[in-house]
């Protein structure tokens, strides 16, 4: 592509072709904005590990075509999630056909066992991501909350807002009187 020498051609290709392919990318998210590589959705998420396998694709290009076409598809990837974006925007029944709703995993320092063995996370997880957050009791947790992208939100403090779990489901058993 650039050099009659193979090593020549292997290191410039690699290096011209991913800067390129970055320098594209880069237009792409002006143009498009900064919800490109958010983790918003898994939606938004698939898309961008898609984005990150094509961008090394059009690094590892061995001719034009391969490269164009690579790039047609990040151009791609970029247009569906614009277009899905706006629809979810605009149409509360295609958000709810697209995307997951959050689930409760813990309320008020008790685990949410049911919602657990639903989604698969098992208290360990839980226990790790309070860690993270700096909990010294389970008393202190308020809520938390498997999110759409996967990710666990641990809330804590001595009051919780009740509209910061608004859309997140609770599929806790009600208490019968």
């Amino acid at each position: 592509m650039f050099f009659d020498d193979t090593t020549y051609d292997l290191i410039a290709r690699g290096s011209i072709l991913t800067a390129v392919g970055i320098l594209y990318v880069i237009a792409l998210t002006r143009v498009v904005g900064l919800r490109s590589f958010s983790k918003m959705t898994n939606f938004d998420f698939v898309i961008t590990v898609a984005s990150g396998t094509v961008l090394a694709g059009m690094g590892r290009a061995t001719d034009w075509q391969g490269f164009v076409q690579a790039a047609v598809v990040m151009f791609a990837l970029f247009a569906v999630q614009f277009v899905i974006a706006k629809f979810r925007k605009t149409s509360e029944t295609f958000e709810e056909t697209i995307q997951n709703d959050p689930v409760l995993l813990m309320v008020d320092g008790r685990f949410c066992t049911e919602a657990m063995a639903e989604t698969r996370v098992a208290r360990s997880d839980i226990i790790a991501k309070l860690r993270e957050s700096n909990t010294m009791h389970f008393d202190e947790v308020r809520a938390v909350v498997l999110e759409t992208t996967g990710d666990i939100s641990v809330l804590h403090g001595e009051h919780l807002d009740p509209a910061i779990l608004e859309g997140v489901r609770d599929l806790r058993e009600p208490e019968r009187t």
